[in-house]
């Protein structure tokens, strides 16, 4: 069972830390570009959305060149005494990348559908910027930025080839559940891999419920 329950509670903390991390930046990345009145702001939208169309293993290379012992900034880290190639830290930044424009999508779509009326409102009985967004703004688009981080879960959830290529399969330490499946069906054990598959999948479909239980009100409430 530890073959099972070991890659199954490392990839629930890699995906917990990266819908966590993509939390923080997608809303407020989302909330700045749902703000911004700029032509380039479709093209800066593109470009963080080229995680959902460009290959797994293209985002591995580009996560390798960047981070490993020779890249530009893994280097410096290397200087610090920080490795995060072939860490379970390097499977967090995979995963985070790959689910990062399903929160960001999600939230800049629920935070054009506030109503601007009730954030000037806001102003006017005297609250601060900062207010308005945690008091009126990020409350109303709550259930939409919800909806994006149960589908960035379950995107991290089935990460594999960014994952593989940055952090490795090293069992009990970066082996996260689709890679252990693809080592057990390597490995001709297809007990364990049908074991693993359902697992996965019983758990991402849970999460699609969720989030699909949250995502019609917010839709129904959004704007072209």
């Amino acid at each position: 069972m530890g073959a099972i329950w070991v890659p199954l509670a490392l990839t629930l903390k890699v995906a917990l830390w990266a819908t966590a991390i993509n939390l923080l930046l997608g809303v407020a990345v989302a909330f700045g570009l749902s703000r911004w009145r700029s032509p380039a702001r479709e093209v800066v939208d593109s470009i963080l959305t080229l995680p959902l169309v460009l290959p797994p293993t293209v985002l591995g290379y580009y996560l390798l060149v960047l981070l490993g012992r020779r890249g530009v900034f893994g280097a410096w880290l290397d200087r610090l005494g920080i490795e995060l190639v072939f860490t379970w830290q390097g499977a967090v930044i995979a995963s985070t990348l790959v689910a990062f424009p399903l929160v960001q999508k999600a939230a800049r779509a629920a935070f054009e559908a506030v109503d601007p009326q009730l954030e000037s409102a806001a102003r006017v009985l005297g609250l601060r910027e900062a207010a308005v967004f945690f008091r009126v703004s990020l409350p109303l688009a709550a259930r939409g930025i919800t909806a994006g981080a149960l589908l960035a879960f379950a995107r991290a959830l089935g990460e594999f080839g960014a994952t593989l290529m940055i952090a490795g399969n090293l069992p009990g330490r970066t082996q996260t559940l689709s890679v252990a499946i693809y080592a057990a069906v390597q490995a001709g054990d297809d007990g364990t891999a049908g074991v693993m598959v359902a697992v996965t999948s019983v758990t991402c479909v849970i999460a699609l419920l969720l989030a699909g239980w949250l995502a019609p009100d917010h839709l129904r409430r959004s704007r072209p």
